[in-house]
């Protein structure tokens, strides 16, 4: 594992206690999962994501996340409507590894309550969370 100032945190994006990136797009949310969490994760070899057209509320489990050292859940930081899922994540999940804010995003949704962001951390919350 790597330490903290090895890991990529971009500035534009916002952050969940369950690691989980959420990062606003036009009337869109992406979401994957943060450098820290598949760093802690190891090489991630599966993904389970929902489908297109699903709605979760906030803090439900959207899918997971396997890698060769366990198998984890994953958490929606906003509740919304699935309108994308990335395909690539299907034969390349290791994308998540090497882009986990680009070619590793998971899902857009169309978020149900735009409130909701505001209960998530800007980058210096999130770091200060992970040193805690």
């Amino acid at each position: 594992m790597k330490e903290l100032s090895e890991l990529t945190f971009p500035d534009d994006v916002i952050y969940s206690d369950d690691h989980e990136w959420a990062k606003m797009e036009n009337d869109e949310t992406t979401i994957g999962i943060s450098d820290y969490a598949q760093d802690q994760l190891g090489d991630i070899v599966f993904v389970e994501l929902p489908q297109v057209g699903e709605t979760f509320e906030k803090g439900a489990e959207f899918g997971t996340v396997e890698s060769v050292k366990a198998v984890s859940e994953l958490f929606l930081p906003v509740g919304g409507e699935i309108v994308a899922v990335n395909d690539a994540l299907e034969d390349e999940p290791e994308l998540i590894n090497n882009q986990p804010y680009t070619g590793g995003w998971m899902i857009r949704i169309r978020l149900g309550n735009p409130s909701e962001l505001d209960h998530l951390m800007n980058k210096s919350a999130y770091l200060e969370s992970l040193k805690g």
